[in-house]
């Protein structure tokens, strides 16, 4: 791990223009910044500097984000590692905190909600709970979603089990998640 007075700070994500916002937020907050657009960039990064905290996008070209967070723990178990998606859902978040990762955030998140979610050390208790039911969409979008990780990704496979086309599930999941 890098020294405090300089903080090494790793984005892995493959949006240059959300990579290139954040690098440069970050960076003025004192870090010194890298970024890999995929999986495979970041464990090569990983060999010459072990960054302090990262954020890892879920859903990339290649790999899934999902599956960097073993590696991160790997080299460093107290690295501080938030998983940042657009394709935020309930079963790839328990799945990521399993993994190791230390928060989950659905995007947009801006350099201040990034910082205080890989902050925040313990779970809240006093968290305010949301008394609106999620809609039948936002549950249609967390049903596919724990299907789909009960088959490994596997887009065919879950389709089956859905009683679904491919392509239609294909259609589905190109589409952002409903917010609630």
């Amino acid at each position: 791990m890098s020294t405090l007075e300089h903080p090494h700070f790793l984005i892995v994500d493959d949006d240059p223009t959300f990579s290139r916002i954040l690098a440069r937020a970050m960076t003025q907050r004192g870090y010194e910044v890298q970024v890999a657009q995929n999986v495979e960039q970041a464990l090569q990064l990983l060999e010459t500097q072990l960054p302090d905290q990262v954020t890892v996008d879920l859903k990339m070209e290649g790999a899934s984000g999902l599956t960097l967070i073993p590696h991160l723990r790997a080299a460093s178990p107290d690295m501080r590692i938030l998983v940042l998606t657009g394709y935020a859902s309930i079963s790839t978040a328990v799945e990521a905190i399993k993994l190791g990762a230390s928060n989950y955030l659905p995007k947009p998140a801006n350099a201040d909600q990034i910082l205080a979610a890989l902050a925040q050390q313990d779970a809240d208790p006093e968290r305010e709970i949301d008394t609106q039911p999620m809609s039948v969409n936002r549950l249609e979008w967390e049903h596919i979603q724990k299907v789909l990780g009960e088959h490994q990704g596997n887009i065919s496979a879950t389709a089956r089990a859905l009683g679904m086309h491919r392509r239609t599930l294909q259609r589905k999941l190109l589409k952002r998640p409903v917010s609630r």
